[in-house]
């Protein structure tokens, strides 16, 4: 069992407090606030580390899938968008869209889409976040 963890720390009101949010390794701790989570400011928010997880987890799950294939991926590059939307009284993630595009040697579009369709299905964030819309346009290049 692998077991991963992060922290948050919030200060003050939401609309005039701040927070910050470091992962438990260390790699990275970035500033929160109302205004990077619902306007433009600079800084993190939940939604982006969840988009920047999904897309690095289904990136490992499709490489999985088309190494036990017998395909070798040269690149698979992935951009996740979370949309955070009003949703009755409080906030709700709607959707989560996921744009691959990868380069592997030998490998037809049919055999490809099926690999993204499971890879999509089956990594782990993926199942974690099941109750969104998770979308994916998968391009061979």
């Amino acid at each position: 069992m692998v077991q991963r963890s992060a922290q948050a720390e919030w200060q003050g009101k939401l609309e005039g407090g701040r927070g910050t949010m470091k992962l438990g390794s260390g790699a990275f701790e970035g500033s929160y606030s109302y205004q990077t989570r619902f306007g433009e400011a600079p800084g993190t928010n939940p939604e982006e580390l969840i988009a920047a997880a999904h897309a690095g987890c289904f990136s490992m799950a499709l490489a999985a899938e088309l190494g036990q294939a017998g395909f070798m991926p040269e690149r698979i590059h992935t951009k996740a968008s979370v949309t955070l939307e009003k949703s009755g009284g409080g906030f709700a993630i709607t959707r989560i869209a996921l744009d691959t595009e990868a380069h592997i040697p030998d490998i037809d579009e049919r055999l490809f889409q099926e690999h993204a369709d499971s890879a999509k299905r089956n990594c782990p964030v993926s199942r974690a976040l099941a109750g969104t819309t998770i979308t994916l346009n998968a391009r061979l290049i």
